[in-house]
């Protein structure tokens, strides 16, 4: 990793889009900074597309949704889309997309509850997050966020996962549980295509994603533009892809240094 005042010039003048993950990337002790905040308002008002990709629930999403500064947010790990009326005052009404039908989500549901029931039997002190009850199409266990786990519990759980052929991921706070192909890159794709009705893969170079845990490495394999949270160190042992640049400061302090340097003009050296 990089230190941030490392992007070229070249490359950033490029960038007209940014994806970011929420939690421990714009909030801290689990709420946005003002400055993140000002980040995400100030990269819209200069032009940016701005989508939010999360492994948090679509009913945790929607006050966010309906009153960030922000395109889109996606969640569930890329399974739903909340999508803000572009011209309204916040809050704004939001419409719902998602990647699976309502039958295949209707039968996984079914799988998922039977699995989330599963792991609360045998595996003594691990439990659902407690954002559950909003979630629709994947089930997350609290590992940071109100409970503490250990590295091999977290392990024990992704196994547990696996082994009933769910895709599993390990955020900064939770583990998610799901059924589908989706995945935080995926679901970037699929939002490019529904909001621009374009193909995100033959305009990488024009995105940047910013993420700080190991269910952001497949993003961070996929974007040559790619940057962590200082906070990211936490996890580095345990991540086969790094981000290639890295910020001074931790959490949302961090997303705006990113905001910053991508408002900086391109020849202005970052500081």
């Amino acid at each position: 990793m990089q230190e941030l005042d490392n992007w070229p010039a070249d490359e950033r003048r490029r960038i007209s889009g940014v994806f970011t993950d929420i939690d421990d990337t714009l909030t801290t002790e689990g709420a946005i900074t003002l400055d993140a905040l000002e980040g995400l308002a100030e990269l819209k008002a200069a032009g940016f597309k701005v989508v939010a990709i999360t492994g948090r629930p679509v009913g945790w999403s929607e006050p966010f949704a309906a009153s960030w500064p922000v395109d889109a947010i996606v969640a569930e790990n890329g399974a739903v889309a909340l999508l803000p009326e572009p011209q309204s005052a916040a809050p704004r009404p939001l419409s719902k997309i998602y990647q699976q039908d309502a039958a295949t989500r209707a039968a996984n549901v079914s799988r998922m509850r039977a699995v989330l029931a599963r792991i609360e039997r045998e595996l003594p002190g691990i439990h659902r997050a407690t954002d559950s009850p909003g979630r629709e199409t994947d089930i997350a266990i609290d590992h940071s966020e109100f409970a503490q786990l250990s590295e091999a519990q977290i392990a024990v759980v992704v196994a547990l996962m696996k082994s009933e052929g769910m895709h599993a991921t390990v955020s900064s706070i939770h583990i998610n549980g799901w059924y589908g192909g989706h995945n935080k890159l995926e679901g970037a794709r699929w939002i490019v295509r529904e909001l621009w009705q374009r193909d995100l893969d033959a305009e990488m170079a024009r995105w940047v994603y910013v993420g700080d845990s190991t269910n952001d490495q497949l993003m961070f394999k996929a974007f040559a533009n790619s940057v962590g949270v200082a906070n990211i160190a936490r996890f580095v042992p345990q991540l086969a892809h790094l981000p290639r640049y890295v910020t001074r400061g931790e959490r949302g302090a961090g997303f705006a240094e990113v905001a910053k340097i991508l408002l900086t003009p391109a020849d202005t050296h970052f500081v």
